[in-house]
């Protein structure tokens, strides 16, 4: 296993400490944020230098070896790879639907006045929604330009 695991392990613990440091020492909003992102980063961060102790065995070394040269070949099989890629798109294409769905409801929920302010939705899930079909088109180009 490659030594970086193990570093961005470290980075990681050490990042989720800080968060965790903040946590305990600070009383304000953002003191819940702070107790997520100390276990999230932080955990994450323990789990990657237990995977690297764990893999870096010399019993498990040949296992490991195995195993990437079989996560290599499953990643690079282009059936799955086109599959993958049909089923973003159709995630991408759900998510749009959403987005519609949810702009005309809290429109109607700010018209009705059963939501104060409906208009920040309303103006952040349209501007989401662009940013969406704007980004869509152009990695889609940059892609045909590469391919």
């Amino acid at each position: 296993m490659k030594r970086s695991h193990l570093i961005y392990g470290i980075v990681y613990t050490c990042i989720g400490v800080a968060f965790l440091l903040l946590a305990l020492f600070t009383e304000y909003r953002l003191e819940s944020l702070f107790w997520g992102l100390a276990g999230g980063i932080g955990f994450s961060g323990i789990q990657m230098i237990v995977r690297y102790v764990y893999w870096s065995a010399p019993g498990r070394r040949e296992i490991y070896a195995q195993r990437m040269e079989q996560e290599r070949i499953e990643l690079h099989d282009e059936l799955k790879e086109k599959i993958r890629d049909k089923s973003g798109r159709y995630a991408y294409i759900l998510g749009f639907i959403i987005i519609t769905c949810a702009m005309f409801v809290f429109s109607i929920l700010g018209l009705l006045d059963v939501i104060e302010n409906a208009e920040i939705f309303v103006a952040f899930l349209g501007i989401y929604w662009i940013i969406q079909l704007v980004s869509g088109r152009l990695f889609f180009r940059r892609l045909m330009k590469k391919y």
